[in-house]
């Protein structure tokens, strides 16, 4: 899935994305780390995993969408 990279904290390698319909979904250190990035800008093109619905959901990967 994509979405677009809209906060990052350095310090805590965790932030959020928005989806391409607007919804803000956080990302953890973890799903920060699988994708072996060391950075990310605000406003980036991003390929992300999840797991779980609704409320559940949570991602466990983000990497630079390349095309």
């Amino acid at each position: 899935m994509q979405a677009t990279a809209y906060t990052y904290d350095p310090d805590t390698r965790s932030g959020q994305v928005l989806l391409d319909d607007g919804t803000p979904v956080p990302f953890d250190g973890a799903a920060f780390d699988a994708g072996g990035l060391r950075l990310l800008r605000p406003g980036q093109r991003v390929r992300i995993e999840t797991e779980g619905d609704g409320e559940a959901r949570r991602i466990t990967l983000v990497t630079l969408q390349t095309f």
